[in-house]
């Protein structure tokens, strides 16, 4: 065997797998989603409203639930609206977040879109799985 079959086999074995990666990506990709992931908001009162749209890649609906943590995921005191909903497949919705700054000038937030799985027949869900993705947010309070 010389040196350019060596190489040929190498390199078509390298695409090839590349191609089958590729082929695996649409699916991997294709996960919940919000928007935005990150922002910054002043605000002159003594709370910030965020807008963040969660979506929905799938064909088929979900339920989801919208949350606000702080920095190290503690649950937030904030009003989410809505805070759940059905979402259909393909779809996105915008939802208003209201954050207080309990005193503080600026805070620092997480929210977070978590799909929550359906129950199937009997009441027994069908997945174990609880899906979460979180955006980061800052609220600067204007004095």
């Amino acid at each position: 065997m010389n040196k350019t079959s060596i190489f040929s086999r190498i390199t078509l074995t390298s695409f090839l797998g590349c191609a089958f990666a590729l082929t695996l990506l649409p699916n991997e990709a294709a996960a919940q989603a919000m928007s935005p992931m990150r922002g910054q908001v002043q605000s002159f009162t003594d709370s910030f409203a965020l807008k963040v749209f969660p979506s929905n890649p799938y064909d088929h609906r979900i339920r989801v639930e919208v949350k606000v943590y702080d920095q190290d995921f503690n649950p937030v005191q904030a009003r989410v609206m809505p805070a759940e909903f059905t979402l259909g497949g393909r779809n996105s919705r915008p939802v208003t977040v209201m954050v207080p700054f309990d005193g503080a000038n600026q805070r620092k937030v997480r929210v977070c879109t978590e799909s929550v799985p359906f129950p199937g027949i009997g009441g027994k869900t069908t997945t174990t799985i609880k899906a979460q993705i979180c955006g980061k947010f800052l609220g600067e309070r204007l004095n």
